[in-house]
């Protein structure tokens, strides 16, 4: 899929979705689960990406799929070996997206010690609000995150609780991968996550950001 950056008319390829696992503890601990040391990266590939006003589906293969809203970084600007001083220098801007997890299928991933890569990738998984460029956008670290399904509210927290900020994510995930122009950063979830149904409306939003809405279908 393509994305418009801001301040470019051009169209760009989204070459990767970089995602961070357990980077509000709150979230580990609903996740019976640690808080790492280090940023845990996971991808989702680009293929799962939808935008605001599409559907979510949820596949045949798994019966529990579960919302997880997010701050979404998205890189405009080409780097590697990124210190955390430069790092939003190379932030186009930000938008809410959700990170849609087929919960029973990572769940049973991880009793066998397997990639979660199933559970995170359907088509679809990765949905993307519209893109507010960052000389526009309030400051990333003091955002308050909001999930509402079918108008109740599932999810609400500030980004200050990242234990690992915007910074910290990028310097850290450009020692491992080169960052291109339509990177897509989503920096993690807070607690509240939980199941959706076939005929939801999921509304996300952020702190100056404009608001994503998706509906669900199931399939298959």
């Amino acid at each position: 899929m393509k994305i418009t950056l801001p301040h470019r008319s051009d169209p760009v390829c989204v070459s990767k979705l970089l995602c961070i696992g357990r980077n509000y503890a709150d979230h580990a601990a609903e996740m019976d689960r640690d808080v790492p040391d280090e940023p845990m990266v996971f991808l989702k590939p680009p293929s799962a990406l939808v935008r605001s006003g599409d559907t979510v589906q949820l596949p045949p293969q798994s019966h529990e799929v579960h919302h997880e809203v997010e701050l979404v970084v998205v890189i405009g600007k080409e780097g590697k070996h990124i210190s955390q001083e430069a790092a939003l220098d190379h932030v186009a801007g930000y938008a809410v997206g959700l990170d849609m997890t087929a919960r029973d299928l990572q769940t049973k991933a991880k009793e066998q010690r397997h990639p979660w890569s199933v559970a995170k990738g359907f088509d679809t998984f990765a949905p993307l609000g519209p893109i507010r460029p960052a000389d526009e956008a309030e400051a990333p670290q003091d955002l308050t995150l909001r999930l509402a399904v079918n108008g109740e509210t599932r999810q609400q927290a500030s980004t200050n609780r990242l234990m690992f900020s915007v910074p910290a994510l990028i310097q850290h995930c450009s020692q491992i991968f080169t960052l291109s122009p339509g990177d897509l950063l989503y920096t993690g979830t807070p607690s509240g996550v939980g199941p959706v149904q076939d005929g939801d409306e999921l509304e996300a939003s952020a702190t100056g950001l404009d608001p994503l809405r998706v509906s669900v279908e199931r399939i298959g």
